[in-house]
């Protein structure tokens, strides 16, 4: 294990304010996407109905299972790399580890592609018994090559700890392309126009995400170098757990379309998106953490990553308990905004946020694991997790239908996350929970009891109107009596900065900037994140 430093309170507050940055601009990508991927869900349930929202859901399972397939944990290869080759100035390291990685997942798209497009008639008859799923299966296989090597770009863009294109291009343009090509193409054309809008953006995202990395590299005279056993070394074990975890995450939904019918595979998308809309801020932080802890973990700035690790942790909880806690009291009224047929899933939207509760709560530790060299624990950690997920869905789905294959995801995230916090505990000797882990859990559990007593009270519709509002303003309130840490304040101060506020919390910011550049006794890599 290496030897801590001591810890540097002006370097903690330079990589708390960094993340805020970089956090900031992703959580207002993390809104227009979710709220974005919402709408089309939306549109096609009142447009279409519960049939046609199970063809798009299982549609993209594929896509999103081939497309991890396809980039062979390069994702977080390159991320990692680049980072590193950034943080040591070596420009030549870092053009070829962009060169192999973008590379290598274009052909590996590209022929699971072609694979797909010719066995989709097979598929949809012989494994889903719907052959109305080969056309929409056909047009995933012709966008895998643009969606994969979009992540793989923007991935690479991630190493040079900026959030800018892989936020404007991932979580802006491409979902709002795709929405608005839906609603302009789904009257006319049906489920084949969802498909056409969702290939475009893609094809598009392609294009913008190699323009952004040709920036950030710019242009260099050197030759590059190629380390391909390291890259693959470490993303060939990182493919294997990003692979299980993409199977723990869509299994569910291809087990569904194996055993039931794709409506029944509708009500079960329908209630995942309105679970996934809870979450849509943990990536907006754990995008900003990431390549922070690659860089502190390299130069052995152990401390100042653990109390970054324990923020990003608070800060995950405290922005999604109150999302929760909604789903958890309201799901009928919430799924009526699909249709009064969806509210049949009102019990597999309860356990569904409940089983994704656990991954907030337990902090990023999938990623410690990850960016700190140590992909085969993850590794393991997702492997069980995919296994106990089909075997309890291959149980459970022919007794309980989508009620039993919610309660399989739930049982899988828990034992996952379980697992990784005591790892990252028993080898980096790092916790995420701290003051404001609890204050945040306190105050969402307080919010859920205001919830629940006004649902009881009220009637609908105004039992969810005021249940809604009652139910915030609980929240809020205790978050504000229980009291915020001076980390917390920091966080604050940057993203009022972000979003140009005026606070006194930004005015302290700004003075503790130059403070912390002059103090630190180990110059950092210069941050790209755009202030």
């Amino acid at each position: 294990m290496k030897q801590r430093v001591p810890v540097d309170t002006a370097e903690t507050t330079d990589e708390l304010r960094g993340m805020a940055r970089g956090g900031g601009l992703n959580l207002a990508g993390a809104v227009c996407q979710q709220l974005v991927l919402l709408g089309i869900t939306l549109v096609i349930a009142h447009r279409l109905g519960r049939t046609d929202v199970g063809l798009y859901a299982q549609a993209i399972a594929f896509l999103m299972v081939l497309q991890t397939l396809s980039l062979s944990g390069l994702f977080a290869g390159l991320r990692r790399f680049v980072a590193v080759h950034a943080a040591e100035r070596d420009m030549r390291a870092l053009r070829g580890t962009t060169r192999l990685g973008l590379g290598l997942s274009a052909v590996a798209s590209s022929l699971l592609g072609l694979g797909l497009y010719v066995s989709a008639p097979w598929l949809a008859h012989g494994v889903f018994h719907d052959p109305q799923l080969a056309t929409p299966l056909r047009f995933v296989a012709v966008a895998l090559p643009f969606a994969t090597f979009t992540q793989a770009a923007l991935a690479a863009t991630l190493g040079f700890r900026t959030m800018k294109p892989s936020v404007v291009i991932g979580s802006v343009i491409e979902p709002s392309m795709r929405i608005v090509l839906t609603c302009l193409l789904l009257p006319s054309m049906g489920l084949t126009g969802a498909m056409v809008g969702l290939l475009t953006s893609n094809a598009v995202a392609a294009c913008l995400a190699a323009a952004a990395l040709r920036r950030q590299i710019g242009t260099h005279r050197e030759r590059p170098t190629y380390a391909l056993r390291e890259l693959l070394g470490f993303s060939m074990v990182n493919w294997l757990s990003t692979l299980a975890a993409t199977g723990l995450l869509w299994a569910d939904t291809l087990l569904l379309g194996v055993f039931l019918t794709s409506a029944e595979v509708g009500l079960y998308s329908v209630a995942t998106r309105l679970v996934t809309l809870a979450t849509f801020m943990m990536p907006a932080i754990n995008n900003a953490f990431a390549p922070r802890i690659a860089d502190l973990h390299h130069r052995n700035r152990l401390e100042s990553l653990r109390r970054t690790y324990q923020v990003a942790t608070g800060w995950n909880v405290r922005l999604t308990v109150p999302i929760f806690a909604m789903l958890v009291v309201f799901p009928d009224d919430l799924l009526t905004l699909f249709g009064r047929a969806f509210t049949t899933a009102a019990a597999v939207t309860v356990i569904l946020a409940i089983g994704k509760f656990t991954v907030v709560v337990t902090g990023p530790c999938g990623l410690m694991l990850d960016m700190s060299g140590r992909p085969v624990w993850s590794m393991a950690d997702n492997i069980a997790g995919f296994v106990t997920n089909i075997l309890l869905n291959l149980w459970w789905i022919p007794r309980y239908g989508i009620v039993g294959s919610a309660a399989a995801w739930a049982v899988s995230l828990l034992l996952v996350n379980l697992a990784r916090v005591v790892q990252v505990w028993r080898i980096m000797g790092m916790s995420p929970f701290d003051a404001g882990v609890v204050k945040g859990a306190a105050a969402g559990a307080g919010a859920l009891l205001t919830g629940l007593v006004v649902d009881q009270w009220l009637d609908p519709p105004h039992g969810f109107v005021v249940g809604v509002v009652a139910l915030a303003l609980a929240y809020v309130g205790l978050v504000l009596l229980l009291g915020i840490t001076p980390e917390d304040r920091l966080v604050l101060g940057m993203l009022g900065r972000r979003f140009g506020w005026r606070s006194g919390a930004h005015a302290k910011g700004r003075g503790s900037r130059t403070e912390a550049t002059s103090n630190s006794r180990q110059p950092a890599p210069v941050d790209h994140a755009d202030s």
